[in-house]
């Protein structure tokens, strides 16, 4: 069938299978072109057409106790609609079971304590009363909260999910990682985050299902990721923009800025990856967690 590619001088070409996955030299310009990956072109075919683009502009809706986002086109169109769940009720019924289990951890341990005849032992025990309450109450709070699924449907009434971005442990520390699904549930990529590494630049690797590097998400800049550290977004104007590079030549094929505006805004731009290596689901799916997976 051929793969198909489009070099930035604005030459298309139709490609053998062969070259699938490489990169090859613009005959025209001598630019070198990414081509697509078979997974990448046949996930392109089967995609919805809600996905078809270059261009996102996410708009997050304010008052509202979970997470949500209308994903509109360039003219303005409503596409998407994303929610991220808080399980607020959930989340305080498990913090109070997890205080009343710590309560009792600890109250064992202390009357066990006092009932020691030796100072020493009381000492040791209440000591380790207290260190089993926190012990405690930790577990207890990662065993029993809602892990925080984000789901993507064709509008706000819910009834036609298009992807799903799950969130693969409670206990994220210090790697945090997210599996990409269609709604078959055939997995598109994974996504993963070291939490550790965001206090210099804020970085998101994506993954493909056999492992392969698609891209990573990292800040626009390190001078300006250290100014954000020590000054915070200072009104908005060292608001966290991101620039997407490609896994193997790291050249960028993308960008998801935050727009100067009182309610948050936001554009994914992949106008940059002409011959769409990067599937746009995936794309989509990176730009949710650039924004709810930094706590922007």
């Amino acid at each position: 069938m051929g793969v198909s590619v489009k070099c930035r001088c604005g030459r298309s070409y139709s490609l053998k299978d062969e070259f699938a996955g490489k990169v090859v030299r613009c005959p025209h310009c001598g630019a070198q072109v990414s081509v697509p990956a078979k997974a990448a072109v046949a996930a392109r075919r089967q995609a919805d057409p809600a996905f078809d683009r270059d261009v996102f502009l996410l708009h997050q809706k304010h008052l509202s106790i979970n997470e949500k986002y209308v994903v509109w086109d360039e003219d303005g169109q409503p596409i998407l609609f994303i929610e991220r769940p808080s399980h607020l009720a959930r989340g305080c019924l498990a913090a109070m079971a997890s205080v009343a289990g710590a309560l009792v951890v600890a109250g064992l341990l202390g009357g066990l304590a006092a009932a020691m005849p030796a100072e020493a032992a009381r000492v040791g025990l209440g000591i380790a009363a207290a260190v089993a309450f926190i012990v405690t109450l930790v577990v207890l709070l990662v065993a029993l909260q809602p892990k925080r699924h984000v789901t993507v449907t064709r509008d706000e009434s819910r009834s036609e999910s298009l992807l799903e971005i799950l969130q693969d442990a409670k206990w994220q520390i210090p790697v945090a990682t997210y599996t990409v699904r269609d709604p078959q549930g055939e997995v598109l990529a994974r996504l993963r985050k070291n939490h550790l590494h965001n206090f210099l630049r804020k970085q998101w690797q994506c993954y493909g299902p056999d492992g392969s590097l698609l891209c990573v998400a990292k800040e626009d800049s390190m001078i300006l990721s250290l100014l954000r550290r020590f000054l915070g977004p200072l009104f908005g104007v060292l608001r966290t923009n991101f620039i997407i590079v490609a896994g193997g030549d790291d050249k960028v094929i993308g960008e998801f800025n935050r727009k100067f505006t009182i309610l948050d805004r936001y554009a994914l731009d992949l106008k940059a990856d002409a011959g769409r290596t990067l599937d746009r689901r995936i794309a989509v799916a990176l730009g949710v967690m650039l924004d709810t997976g930094e706590r922007r």
